[in-house]
C-alpha cells in the first residue's frame, strides 16, 4: 500500500509538469482529440506551407487542359478555365482558416467582456446587454450577415465583422451565465477579502473557471465560420473570384456536375466537410486543456 502511494506520489508531478505536458496528457487520455488536433495540424500546414508546395500556380489558365478528370498530372482534375484543382484547394486554406480563426478571435474577445461584465455587475448593464443580444438572435443569422455584408461589401474583412458579429451573443451570454453562477462563490469572496480588486477577482479567479464550456463553443464557431463564409461566397456576397476559396470552387463546380465533371465540387466541399469535422472534434479537447480542475 505504501508503494502504490509512493508511486502515485511519483507520478503526479510528471502528469501535470507544466502546460506542455499537460497537453500531452489529454491528448494521450483521448485518442480522438489526437486524431482532431493531427488533422488539424494538417490544416495549418496546408494553410502555411501549401502555396509554396503546390505544383501548379492556382491563377493558371490553360484553355488546352480544361475540364480534365483526376489524373497523376492533377490530382483532382482541372476546372473549365484548365486551373489545376488541387492547387487551388490547398491555397484556399489559408484564406477560409483566417477567416474562420479571425472571426472567432474577434467575437470571443468582445463577448467575453461584454459578458462578464454584465454577469459581474447585473443591474442596468445586464439587462441592457441582454436586450442587444436579444436584438442580433432575433434574426436568422445567416441573413443577418448577408445583409452587413450586402451593405459593407463583400471583402474579406468585411465578412469576418460580419461573422463576428453574429458570434458575439454566443459568448456573452454563455460568459454571463458562468460568471453570474460564480461571483458569490466561496472562492470569489475569498479573492475579495485578500485584497484583490474587481478586475483582477474577475479576470484572475472566476473567468478561468468559465473558459471550459467556452472552448467547445469557440470549436463550433470555428466550423460554423467556415461555412458561413463558404455560403456567403456560394451565393456571390463572399470573396470575389478568380480567388481560390472553397464556397467559390463549390459553387463553380455546382454548374458541371450534370454535364459529369464531377470533382470541381466534390473535392473543395470534402476539403470543406474535413475542416468542419476536425473544429468540431476539438471542442472536447480543449475544454480539458483549459479546465483549471483537470490540473489538479
Amino acid at each position: 500500500m505504501t508503494d502504490t502511494l509512493a508511486t502515485a506520489t511519483l507520478a503526479a508531478p510528471k502528469r501535470n509538469s507544466g502546460t506542455f505536458g499537460h497537453v500531452l496528457y489529454v491528448l494521450r487520455e483521448n485518442p480522438v482529440t489526437a486524431l482532431a488536433f493531427g488533422m488539424f495540424a494538417f490544416l495549418i500546414g496546408s494553410a502555411i506551407l501549401g502555396p509554396s508546395l503546390v505544383p501548379y500556380d492556382p491563377l493558371a489558365t490553360d484553355s488546352a487542359i480544361a475540364l480534365q478528370p483526376p489524373s497523376l498530372a492533377h490530382w483532382f482534375g482541372t476546372d473549365n478555365l484548365g486551373r489545376d484543382v488541387f492547387s487551388r484547394v490547398i491555397v484556399a486554406t489559408r484564406l477560409d482558416l483566417i477567416i474562420s480563426v479571425a472571426a472567432v478571435s474577434i467575437s470571443f474577445v468582445v463577448g467575453s467582456v461584454l459578458g462578464s461584465l454584465a454577469g459581474y455587475r447585473g443591474g442596468w448593464t445586464d439587462v441592457i446587454l441582454n436586450r442587444c443580444l436579444d436584438t442580433i438572435m432575433a434574426f436568422p443569422l445567416f441573413v443577418l450577415a448577408m445583409g452587413i455584408v450586402a451593405a459593407l461589401g463583400n471583402s474579406v474583412a468585411n465578412i469576418i465583422y460580419a461573422t463576428a458579429i453574429i458570434n458575439v451573443p454566443f459568448y456573452a451570454r454563455l460568459v454571463r451565465a458562468e460568471v453570474n453562477i460564480r461571483r458569490e462563490a466561496g472562492f470569489t469572496l475569498a479573492a475579495k477579502l485578500a485584497g484583490n480588486s474587481d478586475a483582477r477577482v474577475l479576470a484572475m479567479h472566476i473567468f478561468p473557471n468559465a473558459l471550459p464550456p467556452m472552448m467547445v463553443q469557440v470549436s463550433l464557431n470555428l466550423g460554423w465560420a467556415i461555412l458561413n463564409a463558404a455560403g456567403l461566397s456560394f451565393i456571390g456576397l463572399g470573396v470575389r473570384p478568380p480567388t481560390p476559396e472553397w464556397g467559390i470552387m463549390v459553387a463553380e463546380g455546382a454548374n458541371f456536375i450534370i454535364s459529369g465533371e464531377w470533382w470541381l465540387a466534390l473535392f473543395p466541399g470534402l476539403w470543406l466537410m474535413l475542416a468542419v469535422f476536425t473544429f468540431n472534434l476539438m471542442g472536447d479537447g480543449l475544454r480539458d486543456i483549459v479546465d483549471p480542475r483537470r490540473r489538479t
